[in-house]
């Protein structure tokens, strides 16, 4: 991976078992202040990106596109023992890297912990200010979308519980 060769770095292994959804924030904003700069930062973000796994053509489809985002982005969404489960592609490396980062943040949590999540890594790596209006734009609309789903099964779950 080019980025490792720049930098030489030895990451933090991510996404240990059962880990909340602040240690797994920490995580990466730990991974990032390895980095010296936005390039290295960049490549990275897009090696995440390459990493993800692949979405099932099944899924992409209008539907399931997120809207906001200049990029194509298709986002899922499934439920099962009480935590949600995010699946995600995109035409765009970049945005693949930042869909990649939000899932292995909030995959695997309940819808509570999704919702109560306050994403305050997106600030501290510092991508705010290094994305273009419209990037930062559809970063903001992901993270909608992800927690409008955690919302609906949240919903859900509740009326079955209360029938």
């Amino acid at each position: 991976m080019p980025w490792q060769k720049v930098c030489n770095v030895q990451l933090k292994p991510c996404c240990k078992m059962a880990a909340t959804i602040e240690e797994l924030e920490e995580e990466i904003v730990d991974n990032f202040s390895l980095f010296d700069t936005w390039d290295e930062k960049y490549e990275y973000i897009i090696d995440l990106g390459k990493k993800l796994a692949p979405l099932d053509e099944v899924h992409k489809k209008e539907e399931n596109k997120v809207r906001g985002c200049q990029s194509t982005v298709w986002l899922v969404a499934d439920y099962s023992d009480g935590k949600v489960h995010f699946k995600a592609d995109s035409d765009a490396v970049i945005v693949k890297g930042l869909i990649s980062m939000l899932i292995k943040v909030l995959s695997d949590h309940s819808p509570d912990e999704i919702l109560a999540a306050k994403l305050e890594f997106v600030d501290r790596i510092g991508m705010k200010t290094h994305l273009a209006q419209t990037r930062s734009n559809g970063l903001a609309a992901m993270v909608k979308q992800m927690k409008n789903f955690a919302l609906a099964f949240k919903v859900q779950n509740e009326s079955v519980q209360n029938n």
